[in-house]
């Protein structure tokens, strides 16, 4: 009888524990088996670390793109305005090309025509002449001298229209640039180098000489 008295003494406790427990309390369970393992955190230092590099990596990717990026808008803003730079050199290029073909035409222009200019100022001299000495009294002479002054006068306003303009240096130094001399004879009264007469006029165009005064140039 004596081995059982433990288990007797425990019945009693275990019902004062039960009288204790409020009215439908749920009972205390008991652990059936080994205790579950306490559940840890899901991410570790080792995957914060790996995430982090792959982050850097994707920031390293975007940055070189942008900078790929940017230094391929940097080729296309020079080149650009390299051509942009081009485009300017040749239209002024061509521009000047275009006021050099056009002066050299109305240079050519002007080169045929002198010769009958020349001569039309001969005609207006030889009239004006002939009127001085009283034998352009004749209605039909006088009338022809007038024609000749008038198409010599238009002729002259053409040229001066197409910008060439004659000169006759009469008192100017001597400038072989734009004068020709075709004689250096001593004058009084006239400073040596001067220009004392004008045996044909010279023509330009703007700065460029067509043809040179032919002069006399005092000694």
């Amino acid at each position: 009888m004596t081995p059982r008295e433990p288990h007797i003494a425990e019945a009693p406790e275990k019902a004062e524990a039960e009288e204790g427990a409020p009215q439908g309390a749920p009972k205390p369970s008991v652990p059936v088996g080994e205790p579950e393992a306490p559940v840890g955190p899901t991410s570790t230092s080792e995957d914060q670390a790996a995430a982090e590099a792959d982050h850097e990596q994707l920031l390293e990717a975007d940055l070189e793109q942008l900078t790929a990026k940017a230094e391929k808008a940097d080729e296309y803003l020079e080149l650009a305005q390299r051509t942009r730079a081009d485009f300017e050199n040749y239209r002024k290029r061509a521009a000047r090309e275009a006021a050099a073909a056009q002066e050299r035409g109305i240079t050519r222009l002007a080169k045929e025509l002198l010769p009958a200019v020349d001569n039309l100022d001969r005609a207006v001299q030889a009239a004006a002449a002939v009127g001085a000495d009283g034998g352009a009294g004749d209605n039909g002479t006088a009338t022809l001298v007038s024609g000749i002054k008038l198409v010599h006068e238009d002729v002259i306003a053409a040229l001066a229209r197409a910008g060439i303009e004659g000169f006759s240096p009469v008192g100017e130094p001597f400038d072989p640039q734009v004068h020709e001399a075709v004689a250096q004879v001593p004058i009084e009264g006239a400073e040596s180098g001067t220009v004392v007469e004008v045996y044909q006029r010279g023509y330009r165009l703007g700065e460029f000489v067509i043809r040179p005064a032919r002069v006399v140039v005092a000694a």
